[in-house]
């Protein structure tokens, strides 16, 4: 089994670190708030005070922090203190430009590194069962594969080349965000025309146009339970990269800015920290 830091452990981080206790690995955690990782002592996780102290004897570093920024200011003072061999294992999503200034800053270091964006949001982070999007060296593979094993159902290695995993990422949180947004409008319409909403998500059931997010969501939204699992705020982060993806490949952002905006009205609403199934509000 592997010692892994985990640093941030917000949502997704202390799901993540919670799956690699229950398969038996060594875990550190670091949080900028401390409080916010004491609770993971229970688990049995140890938990640093200084990001510095928790990388020091680890085969894996994770960094799940929410941006670019973020990333940078815990990782940069602490690469000097990263064991020979260990791996930097970045699952934050950071988007194209993010994940190459984190990878430069691994180069210049001498640190191997490798772009792990997660799908999945708080309850599969729980539960072990994450998808892992991975690019990265092969050779690299044998030594993290036991730690993607514990936080994930699978693994998809898109590419050896480092950067591919994040922009499949924004790709998959493209049409995240349209089906939530498409989930808010016709709950809101079928509200709006007099009728129940949860005959729109009895319509669909089974069908082709069915998926567990539509119940999940939908079903959030009429009850009014906006208990974060992907906070809204987040979202709007990513969908600023996907914007930002978008105009790099040349490809039309219409969508997306519709998407961009009724987020952003929910959030100005006071919805920012509530999960993103409160975009309803913006309908």
């Amino acid at each position: 089994m592997s010692s892994v830091a985990v640093l941030g452990t917000g949502l997704m981080g202390a799901g993540m670190a919670r799956s690699l206790l229950r398969e038996g690995h060594q875990v550190t955690v670091w949080n900028r708030s401390t409080e916010k990782a004491k609770p993971l002592a229970n688990d049995g996780a140890t938990v640093a005070d200084e990001a510095a102290d928790a990388v020091a004897g680890a085969d894996v570093v994770i960094t799940m922090l929410f941006d670019t920024d973020a990333v940078a200011q815990t990782i940069e003072p602490v690469l000097p203190r990263f064991p020979d061999g260990a791996v930097w294992v970045q699952t934050s999503t950071v988007g194209i430009e993010g994940t190459d200034r984190l990878a430069a800053m691994a180069r210049d270091a001498g640190v191997d590194f490798l772009d792990v964006p997660m799908l999945g949001t708080k309850a599969p982070a729980e539960n072990g069962q994450l998808v892992v999007l991975a690019a990265g060296p092969t050779s690299l593979r044998e030594k993290v594969q036991p730690v993607f094993d514990a936080i994930g159902t699978r693994t998809q290695w898109v590419s050896e080349q480092v950067g591919d995993a994040s922009r499949l990422k924004l790709a998959v949180n493209a049409w995240i965000g349209v089906v939530v947004n498409g989930v808010a409008q016709s709950i809101a319409l079928a509200r709006g025309l007099g009728l129940d909403p949860q005959q729109f998500l009895d319509a669909v059931q089974g069908g082709a146009l069915d998926a567990p997010y539509v119940q999940l969501k939908g079903k959030a939204m009429i009850d009014g339970d906006f208990t974060p699992s992907f906070e809204l705020d987040g979202v709007i982060k990513d969908t600023d990269l996907i914007h930002a993806a978008l105009g790099e490949a040349g490809v039309d952002a219409t969508l997306a800015t519709a998407v961009r905006d009724r987020l952003g009205v929910a959030s100005d609403g006071g919805h920012g920290e509530e999960d993103m199934a409160a975009v309803v509000h913006a309908y």
